[in-house]
């Protein structure tokens, strides 16, 4: 078997970041075949092709090349699915405070969030987690793993620095979105009212 055709035709196909030892089990081959041939493939395309292959989530995953994002997101980006600057807003402060409930969430930004939590749950950019031991036991909030595909990251460690107590720019993460999703951010508004920290 050409272990470098068949782990860019198992790349090509998954809709999430694949493992090493996901794809070893999809090929019946052991796991240091799969990283060699993950070496040869990502060297492959990186003079062959406009796809690249990327570390993501604890996976790998095709992406298109930086200098044809923009193309591409004119081409797939559909109405309506890029996150506005409240919404970001309201993720950058889950992604940096979790595990947090809403009413922190809400201390943090001065304003009703409810519905922007909402709206990245419905996303899949942001779940519940778990409760907090005080009374009432509101939900807590963090991240999920399709957060981490969406801006490109390994692990949370990865996010930029971000000084809460100064001023909340949603731009400090809006600025890491990967070149595969330009659009991520958007100034619209997202029906949400209130003053905004921006």
């Amino acid at each position: 078997m050409r272990i470098v055709q068949a782990l860019e035709a198992l790349l090509f196909v998954a809709d999430s970041p694949a493992t090493p030892e996901e794809l070893a089990k999809a090929l019946s081959v052991p796991i240091f075949e799969v990283e060699e041939g993950l070496e040869k493939l990502g060297g492959k395309l990186q003079h062959t092709s406009a796809l690249q292959l990327v570390r993501i989530a604890g996976g790998y995953q095709l992406c298109t090349k930086p200098e044809f994002a923009e193309a591409v997101a004119r081409f797939t980006q559909p109405q309506g699915s890029k996150l506005s600057r409240s919404l970001m807003e309201v993720l950058a402060v889950v992604a940096y405070k979790q595990p947090i409930t809403l009413g922190e969430l809400e201390e943090v930004r001065g304003v009703d969030s409810g519905y922007g939590v909402r709206q990245l749950v419905e996303r899949r950019l942001v779940c519940e987690i778990g409760r907090k031991s005080t009374p009432g036991r509101p939900v807590l909030y963090g991240t999920t793993q399709q957060f981490l595909h969406a801006f490109n990251l390994q692990s949370l460690e990865e996010l930029p620095v971000l000084n809460f107590e100064s001023q909340l720019l949603p731009e400090q993460i809006g600025r890491d979105v990967p070149p595969e999703q330009p659009s991520l951010l958007d100034e619209g508004s997202d029906g949400e009212d209130g003053p905004r920290l921006a």
